[in-house]
């Protein structure tokens, strides 16, 4: 394991150790979960003053001409590089649920005859329920959810679209995203990545997808149910179109026509009006991202993954994620049978992880604020109540 003295070392060798500051962080807690929901940024707190006190106490509906109905597109264009993408082809909009469901329905209907939704089983909840409900909605819709290593022979001339998360909510474990894509468009279909779990945590480059959501709350620090985003590949925006027509969405909202026509490029993914203060604290967190060069955030991840692993291996878990950097995301995965006791006593003692069913402890790997230190003595903490829980069982 990684000594006190050399975690130093490397903290004062880090090129992202500034970052740390621009986080409002409790003494006394080494927070390892930022990959569920990411600390409160500094810079949220004026811009959220500023936000409530002139943008609306002052200018009131004036704002909306000053900045605000142009909101989605610019936080969106702010995110695309993050993900390998051109600033018209992402915008920032709703959740990832009901992002996912749009760009689902407008697969579907997209092609006449193939109508199948290939997606991973044991893929995150949402993404398999929001999948179920977008077939229910197009004649002859259906999903197919397979295990991972059956993937390839799933796809087929039926397939309307593969829906994979590019870094798995559990393990971690990442997909070979250019790979894939050719994969998927070999065959046909159209290739849509969740990027939850990947945006601002991991190198990403869509390439040439079609079409991916991603999460606003974890490594973009935006807040508790931050909006999301979504992304529509510039060649598909002519012929997709959001089966949510909301006004917002329209060719010309505020010509309060009737029928609905659905906007140029991007906006036509819109629905209702953007929740101005939420959408204020998504822009603070992705502002952070803007000089930040994402192969360092890489390099201290792959470095804090080393370190925590060892530990894992000194405690005698199994760890679930791949050792690999290129094949996993920002977090590290343990299976333990007492998981649950394990996260729970870890969070007694000031270090934050997370539990998932039936017996995952989940510890996310966040470069920008986490120190080397931190995650040393993450470590040895880990090994420590990994052994008080053996005592306790063999006392029993």
């Amino acid at each position: 394991m990684t000594t006190p003295a050399e975690a130093r070392a490397l903290d004062a060798d880090d090129p992202l150790r500034a970052l740390r500051d621009r986080f409002m962080l409790p003494e006394g807690i080494i927070y390892l979960d930022g990959n569920s929901l990411g600390p409160l940024p500094r810079a949220t707190m004026a811009a959220g003053r500023d936000m409530i006190e002139r943008q609306w106490g002052e200018r009131l509906i004036r704002s909306w001409d000053e900045g605000w109905m142009d909101s989605p597109a610019r936080i969106g264009a702010k995110i695309a590089p993050l993900i390998g993408a051109a600033p018209d082809e992402v915008i920032v909009a709703d959740s990832v649920s009901v992002n996912l469901f749009k760009l689902l329905v407008a697969a579907l209907r997209h092609h006449p005859t193939r109508r199948t939704i290939v997606t991973e089983a044991g893929n995150f909840p949402t993404d398999l329920h929001i999948a179920e409900g977008a077939a229910a909605c197009v004649p002859g819709g259906r999903v197919h959810a397979v295990a991972r290593e059956a993937l390839d022979d799933a796809i087929d001339d039926r397939t309307a679209i593969v829906l994979l998360t590019h870094v798995h909510y559990k393990t971690a474990e990442r997909f070979d995203m250019a790979a894939w894509t050719a994969r998927v468009q070999a065959a046909g279909a159209l290739m849509c990545w969740d990027l939850s779990h990947s945006t601002g945590a991991v190198q990403v480059d869509l390439g040439a997808a079609d079409l991916a959501v991603g999460c606003g709350y974890k490594f973009l620090n935006g807040g508790p149910g931050a909006p999301a985003f979504l992304f529509v590949a510039g060649r598909h925006q002519a012929k997709l179109t959001s089966p949510l027509s909301g006004w917002m969405g329209h060719a010309a909202p505020f010509g309060f026509e009737d029928a609905y026509r659905p906007g140029a490029g991007m906006e036509r993914w819109r629905v209702g009006t953007p929740a101005m203060l939420a959408m204020q604290a998504l822009e603070s967190g992705v502002d952070l991202f803007a000089d930040i060069d994402m192969a360092d955030v890489a390099a201290k991840s792959a470095r804090l993954f080393d370190m925590l692993a060892a530990a894992g291996d000194r405690a005698g878990l199994e760890c679930v994620t791949p050792r690999d950097p290129a094949r996993r995301g920002s977090h590290i995965a343990f299976r333990h049978p007492h998981a649950r006791a394990l996260i729970d006593r870890l969070i007694a003692r000031g270090v934050i992880g997370d539990f998932r069913t039936p017996d995952i402890a989940r510890f996310g790997l966040t470069p920008l604020f986490l120190s080397h230190a931190e995650v040393q003595r993450a470590g040895e903490l880990i090994v420590e109540t990994v052994a008080e829980l053996a005592e306790t069982a063999h006392a029993r």
